[in-house]
C-alpha cells in the first residue's frame, strides 16, 4: 500500500520519468511516446495529491490556513489532472500532431478553459505545496531546504519542461524528510494554523 509519505516520493519518480521521456526522438510527436509521458504525469500527480493530504496532516489538521492551502493544491492537481487527460486523449484520438494541435485549439478556446486547466488554477499545486512545506518547517518538523528545493525545481520546470527531470530530483530531496520520518520521526502535530 503506498502511504501519504511514499506517495510523495512516487510522485517525484513519475514526474522525472515523464521529464526524461520528454527527451526521447520522437517522443513529443503523436505515438507510444506522449502517451507514456503523459500517462507518468496523470500518475504522479495523483500522487503528489495524496503527498499534498500527507504534509498538511503532519503540519497539524486544525486550522484554516492548513486547509487553504491543501484546498490550493489539490485544485492545482485536478487542473493538471485535466490537462492531463486532455493531452491522453488528443493524442488517442489524433493521426497526427497537425490534427493534435487542432484537437488542442478546439479545447482551449471553450470559455474558462485556459484559467481553470492550463494558465491560473495549475499555479495552486505549486502555491499550495510550497506553504505545506514552509508550514512544516516553521513547526521545525523539516528543514528550511524542503521549501527551497521545491523552489527551485519548481522554477526550473517553469523555465523550461526540458528541466522537468532535474527539477523533479529537486522535489525528490525535498520530500526526503518527509518519506523517511527524519531523524526524529516526523509525526503529525495538533496545531491551529
Amino acid at each position: 500500500m503506498v502511504t501519504g509519505r511514499r506517495a510523495l516520493g512516487f510522485s517525484a519518480g513519475l514526474l522525472a520519468v515523464y521529464g526524461a521521456v520528454r527527451l526521447v526522438p520522437g517522443s513529443r510527436g503523436v505515438g507510444v511516446g506522449w502517451t507514456v509521458g503523459h500517462l507518468a504525469l496523470f500518475a504522479g500527480l495523483a500522487l503528489l495529491g495524496f503527498g499534498l493530504v500527507e504534509l498538511w496532516r503532519l503540519g497539524g489538521e486544525r486550522g484554516v490556513w492548513g486547509r487553504v492551502w491543501l484546498g490550493a493544491g489539490l485544485a492545482g492537481v485536478l487542473s493538471g489532472l485535466a490537462q492531463s487527460a486532455v493531452d491522453l486523449y488528443a493524442n488517442a484520438v489524433s493521426a497526427d500532431s497537425a490534427a493534435r494541435s487542432e484537437l488542442f485549439d478546439r479545447v482551449q478556446s471553450v470559455p474558462g478553459v485556459m484559467p481553470l486547466v492550463y494558465t491560473v488554477v495549475p499555479m495552486l499545486l505549486y502555491v499550495g505545496l510550497l506553504a505545506l512545506l514552509v508550514r512544516l518547517t516553521v513547526r521545525r518538523a523539516v528543514r528550511w531546504w524542503s521549501p527551497v528545493l521545491v523552489l527551485v525545481g519548481t522554477l526550473l520546470m517553469g523555465a523550461s519542461l526540458d528541466f522537468l527531470t532535474v527539477g523533479a530530483v529537486c522535489y525528490l530531496a525535498a520530500f526526503r524528510p518527509v518519506i523517511t520520518g527524519g531523524r526524529n520521526g516526523l509525526r503529525a502535530v495538533p496545531s491551529r494554523a
